[in-house]
């Protein structure tokens, strides 16, 4: 006889209220977190009633069942969202207790069973099915080395329940289950999960509501944007390339706390290369203080130490730099998360202190106001002189969490509160301190970004500092960042707030130039094909360049802009790009007279800066003429080598067909030999994390 289908994917009809009752008195019951331990279910279902006992024997049974369905193999779905089998692993009429794959009509075989076991039928009332909700009666670490065992056979099994959701383990990483669709089946294929696992999650849910899977650092729930990396590109068919500004730092610090913290390799899609870069400070020369721009460019030429035959051109900019007399009077609006979502040590108290760090860099002609938001958003401290630092931190010390997340409505009041105490001339900033979790009022990303681009259109700027792992929304909170004339950070510990609120105040809170936009032009007679490392969400069309009304990225005072390009010798470019298309006969003819040979010019490349004022509609070009003299990759600088390192890194971390010959002993190496002058030990730190990288990886 075939074995019936998981019970989990069925459904429960003619239930009274009792029995309601007792099923939801069950599923609190076996809610399980990392402390809980899920004890006997049986418990949970005694009742007087005949129909109670009925439904606890049935539970029992199928208990059973879900345990046997873990040893079944993972199986794909039809279009109607129903499991189907391989004929050939189902097993034949009279097989022993063999475990078979579920079939079609097992499911129909078990709805029907189902159905018939129920004793009063007033009403047909359908609700979720319970069994799912079963954990082993084990603690959850226990789970996880049974998980451990079972991620070696490719399945991915379940370790208990976080609240309503369930906890799954894969080959990919770890990933809590929000409602199912048959999209979540789709993905949970891709990710080789039993029918179990996907029963798992159907239990309990509105099958009406949106689905995500996603990782997060230790749970799930972290949202990034897909990234598709740049590829080579000919420079006979596009010598431009043209790409947007970018100081944020996130992604290196959500990748340090992948690394040391979780103890796992990160997502590749939380790897932004560009950041990673970004997050440095490097030796680059600042503009003179009477400079007609307000940022120095350079570019150094070297080999490339992932792929020899290659050239690697690091283009850098370096803003003004501001003395503390010289920061314009500032106007602060704290923008603070207080839902539900922010209560975790990593989450409001590091906002609580991150303020006052920032509130102590202030003075007594700067002004701040602190605008929160949970369910609805309110004032908490009018706009008020930072000579009365006492009066703030109590504001800030009287916060706390609790409650749904309706940000919208918080950047819509702190905007307000900005525009009402407005300073001709000064900084007048919105900072939101969040987790990037909005579940009510305005909640979707393209919603909030059309908001925050109508807001930065009276020049307020804004700042976005993400905190905690688990739902941490980084895709929302990167395009609100780079809509709202803004930057982005993640602050994962005080040490990383005490340097971005302290340490870069200046360039956190002060805006040297807008709209930022870069455009290299390749010299085809000396490069013959370019991929520009990272930025891939940065990109931009040529003739953006030139169009004002295109929005681009913000340099603060002091900031860094580094970027990378590996570049292919003319005659290796048929090496790394191979003709897509026929050449058109057409193409050249008699007729056509072949055109005079020019000199080639000695130039590699040149840089094109366009940029605008802080308060300027108008923007400015600048050009920065670039020659390789042939430099190697071991006679560059300490910040080239240094920056090639991270580069490197986070190509390994991506999985990048690009990486070359690198492995992560030669980022090792190479972060050893470009320490340089490390202050602050940010780059001793990296090199923790690179090796920290190499251990997980197991090469």
């Amino acid at each position: 006889m075939q074995n019936r289908s998981t019970a989990t994917l069925s459904k429960v009809t003619g239930t009274d209220r009792s029995a309601i009752k007792t099923r939801s008195n069950f599923q609190e019951s076996t809610s399980v977190d990392d402390s809980e331990v899920v004890e006997n279910v049986a418990e949970a279902m005694k009742s007087p009633t005949a129909q109670n006992e009925a439904f606890a024997a049935m539970l029992a049974e199928e208990k059973n069942e879900y345990r046997e369905s873990r040893m079944r193999e993972p199986m794909g779905w039809n279009a109607n969202g129903v499991p189907v089998s391989d004929a050939s692993s189902v097993p034949s009429s009279g097989s022993e207790s063999t475990p078979s794959m579920i079939t079609e009509a097992d499911l129909v075989q078990n709805r029907s069973r189902l159905q018939k076991s129920s004793l009063n039928k007033p009403k047909r009332r359908e609700s979720s099915a319970i069994v799912g909700q079963i954990a082993t009666g084990t603690r959850l670490q226990d789970r996880r080395k049974e998980a451990s065992k079972k991620n070696q056979g490719n399945k991915a099994v379940t370790l208990g329940r976080r609240g309503r959701t369930p906890i799954i383990e894969s080959p990919a990483g770890r990933a809590e289950v929000s409602p199912t669709t048959p999209g979540l089946r789709r993905r949970a294929d891709s990710l080789s999960m039993s029918v179990s696992d996907v029963e798992l999650a159907q239990s309990n849910f509105d099958p009406h509501a949106e689905s995500a899977l996603s990782f997060g650092s230790g749970r799930a729930g972290d949202r990034f944007e897909p990234i598709v990396e740049n590829g080579f590109i000919k420079v006979a068919d596009h010598p431009l390339s043209t790409f947007s500004a970018d100081v944020d730092t996130a992604s290196y610090s959500k990748v340090r706390d992948f690394l040391m913290r979780a103890n796992r390799l990160p997502q590749p899609d939380a790897v932004r290369i560009e950041e990673m870069i970004n997050y440095f400070d490097y030796a680059d020369v600042p503009p003179a203080d009477d400079a007609e721009h307000p940022f120095a460019a350079g570019v150094t030429t070297m080999g490339c130490p992932w792929k020899p035959e290659h050239r690697l051109a690091r283009i850098a900019i370096k803003g003004k730099t501001l003395k503390p007399k010289q920061r314009p009077n500032c106007n602060l609006v704290f923008l603070l998360d207080t839902s539900g979502s922010m209560n975790a040590d990593n989450k409001l108290p590091l906002v609580i202190d991150g303020m006052k760090m920032l509130t102590n860099q202030l003075d007594k002609n700067d002004r701040v106001a602190i605008v929160v938001y949970a369910g609805s958003a309110g004032l908490v401290l009018e706009s008020t002189s930072a000579r009365q630092k006492k009066k703030i931190r109590r504001a800030l010390n009287d916060l706390s969490a609790g409650g749904s997340t309706n940000g919208g409505q918080g950047i819509t009041l702190a905007y307000q509160t900005a525009r009402d105490h407005f300073i001709e001339g000064g900084v007048n900033r919105v900072i939101l301190c969040t987790d990037g979790d909005f579940n009510v009022g305005t909640t979707g990303t393209n919603s909030l970004v059309r908001m925050v681009e109508r807001e930065a259109n009276d020049n307020v700027f804004l700042t976005v500092l993400g905190f905690g792992m688990g739902n941490h929304n980084d895709a929302m909170l990167e395009k609100i960042s780079g809509r709202g004339n803004g930057n982005y950070a993640f602050i994962d510990n005080q040490k990383e707030a005490r340097k971005v609120l302290v340490k870069q105040a200046a360039g956190t809170l002060v805006t040297i130039a807008k709209d930022v936009k870069l455009q290299v032009d390749f010299n085809p007679s000396r490069v013959g094909a370019y991929r520009l490392i990272g930025y891939e969400n940065r990109r931009l069309a040529a003739q953006d360049f030139n169009d004002d009304t295109k929005d681009a990225g913000e340099i603060g005072a002091g900031h860094s802009v580094t970027a990378l390009y590996e570049l292919v010798p003319p005659d290796r470019v048929d090496q790394v790009i191979r003709p897509a298309v026929d050449k058109s006969k057409y193409a050249a003819t008699d007729a056509v007279k072949p055109k005079k040979k020019r000199t080639p010019s000695p130039e590699t490349l040149t840089v094109r800066i366009r940029y605008k004022q802080p308060d300027a509609d108008i923007s400015t070009r600048v050009d920065f003429p670039a020659t390789d003299d042939g430099q190697s990759f071991e006679d560059a600088d300490v910040d080239a080598r240094f920056s090639a390192a991270v580069a490197g890194l986070g190509m390994l971390l991506r999985g990048s067909k690009h990486s070359g010959v690198w492995e992560y002993s030669d980022v090792i190496e190479t972060a050893k030999s470009a320490l340089g002058r490390d202050l602050e030990e940010q780059r001793a730190e990296f090199l923790q994390m690179a090796q920290q990288a190499k251990r997980l990886s197991g090469k």
